[in-house]
């Protein structure tokens, strides 16, 4: 049996491996793209190859998680990863037109220790390259070589998984009336956050032709690994190191954000402890004082611990899913691994 340590480290080289395909497949689809060339330069920007004066730069890109998982997926189910690329390079652009809307949408000034895109060049001129990424996208995924039914089964898969990231994204952006619930949560990340993932996984067992069962198998390893992923992030904004996610701490405690601390604080608190967090929440954006109070009530609560138990069932269920695919080696391995070096982030 490949040892943990053995599957850290070939996972490392695939990763990188698989990184430089998918930028290279994207690089190529910029240097055709039409129009002016600010365009493609400003989406260069975004992805991290060029600094606001188009310049080359020091990679500050992200770390291609969804296409490796895609590629992964593909290894695991038996087929050429390179085949998936098209839909690996498919699922990133999706992501990349989501970071750009979701940074207008909820003002951040950073992406990646960088200045977003709106805030560079303005908010019309990024929800236009957010629709030129979004379209991209869909081109990218109509590429994959193969039986044309399987290409339309990758398109279907990947517009599915936007319909449910913009239905997730809609309920972060115009939450109910009611005080935020871990059920609202659950149902915002499923689309916002796990849909993707889930789709990423599918579209690699896709593209390896794996059989329907498989394939689902694949797609709940991605989605439970997206909800674990997601409720770790949020826990991070408010325990977690500023340095190490690019942007300011205990922002969305600030912002009150629809986030796993605010939405498990209320559903855990009594009467009184409700009344207090709901006047706090009303009064956001939040002084320090007010955060400080905010956060003295989640550790009251015992919102980390909660938060913590359900990244580790998350991941738990994950890996149940991973073993019913009944993946091949080493693509086995590596998805353990990748799924441990997700979760794996200090507090």
């Amino acid at each position: 049996m490949r040892r943990p340590a053995a599957d850290a480290a070939l996972l490392q080289a695939r990763l990188a491996a698989y990184a430089a395909a998918v930028d290279d497949f994207l690089a190529r689809r910029l240097d055709a793209l039409p129009g002016p060339p600010a365009l493609a330069n400003m989406l260069r920007y975004h992805l991290g190859w060029v600094d606001e004066r188009f310049q080359p730069a020091p990679h500050a890109g992200g770390k291609r998680i969804r296409p490796a998982l895609c590629l992964l997926a593909c290894e695991a189910a038996g087929g050429d990863w390179r085949a998936a690329v098209p839909s690996a390079a498919a699922v990133e652009l999706v992501h990349n037109f989501s970071l750009i809307h979701d940074d207008i949408e909820d003002e951040s000034p950073l992406r990646r220790h960088r200045p977003t895109v709106w805030s560079l060049w303005g908010v019309p001129l990024a929800i236009n390259l957010g629709d030129a990424l979004f379209a991209e996208a869909q081109l990218a995924v109509l590429a994959q070589e193969g039986p044309p039914a399987r290409t339309l089964a990758a398109a279907e898969l990947l517009g599915q998984a936007c319909r449910a990231l913009c239905a997730g994204q809609h309920r972060d952006l115009a939450p109910a009336a009611a005080l935020p619930s871990l059920d609202d949560y659950y149902a915002m990340i499923g689309g916002k956050t796990a849909a993707l993932l889930a789709a990423a996984a599918e579209l690699g067992g896709l593209a390896a032709a794996a059989p329907p069962a498989a394939r689902a198998a694949y797609a709940a390893f991605g989605r439970e690994l997206g909800l674990a992923f997601q409720v770790q992030d949020d826990l991070l904004d408010v325990w977690g190191a500023s340095e190490r996610r690019g942007k300011a701490a205990r922002e969305d405690v600030r912002t009150a954000k629809h986030s796993f601390p605010w939405a498990a604080a209320f559903d855990r608190a009594d009467p009184a402890q409700r009344a207090a967090l709901a006047a706090l929440r009303a009064r956001a954006p939040l002084d320090d004082a007010a955060v400080a109070e905010v956060v003295a009530l989640f550790e009251q609560l015992g919102v980390r611990e909660e938060g913590e138990r359900r990244v580790a069932a998350h991941h738990t269920a994950a890996l149940d899913a991973l073993a019913a695919a009944d993946p091949m080696e080493p693509g086995g391995g590596l998805l353990r691994a990748l799924a441990e070096a997700l979760l794996g982030r200090d507090f």
